[in-house]
């Protein structure tokens, strides 16, 4: 149906997500005409944070075990060290990322948001930016890695769009609503 939203999955953590990173994708793609929805490893609510301070209690939509890749047209991977940490040991959460890319749909992924993607093993080939740090872990993924506001790359059948921290935000969210379609 012409008239249905896009619905975007931001795939998070029980707690430990950078808030800004979250809330500000969130707001631009659903200005832009998305559905956001927060899915998560359990029903209830997950914690933003403002780096290391805890913030705002957000509830979560889906339970990642529940959530089907094919009702989404996109995800977004917000940062924060816990979070990503988490993230990347759940597997229900590594599954919907190499579902959705085996379905050929676009991912955005700032900060720490990349580490699911090494996990998954899905970023061999891609260029990529990511928070300093992950840098290392990206390259010996198969990732050309750059430090770089955002970067986009079409290849391997998939959109990935990646930025560095909460400084490229205008960036990313732009990036993204267009590799989304909106």
């Amino acid at each position: 149906m012409a008239d249905e939203l896009k619905k975007i999955a931001f795939l998070v953590a029980s707690e430990g997500i950078e808030q800004v990173e979250l809330t500000d994708p969130w707001a631009h793609l659903e200005k832009a005409g998305a559905q956001p929805r927060l899915l998560a490893p359990k029903l209830g609510q997950v914690r933003g944070f403002h780096h290391l301070d805890p913030a705002d209690a957000f509830d979560v939509d889906v339970p990642f075990a529940h959530a089907d890749p094919a009702d989404y047209d996109a995800v977004v991977l917000p940062g924060g060290v816990a979070n990503a940490d988490f993230l990347r040991l759940d597997k229900d959460a590594v599954a919907f990322v190499k579902a959705h890319v085996a379905a050929g749909k676009p991912i955005a992924a700032i900060c720490h948001g990349p580490w699911l993607l090494v996990e998954a093993d899905v970023v061999r080939g891609k260029r990529v930016t990511s928070f300093p740090s992950l840098r290392t872990d990206l390259r010996n993924a198969g990732a050309d890695w750059a430090d770089e506001e955002v970067r986009v790359c079409d290849a391997h059948g998939w959109t990935l769009v990646t930025s560095r921290n909460p400084d490229d935000l205008a960036a990313f969210d732009e990036a993204a609503t267009t590799a989304f379609g909106l």
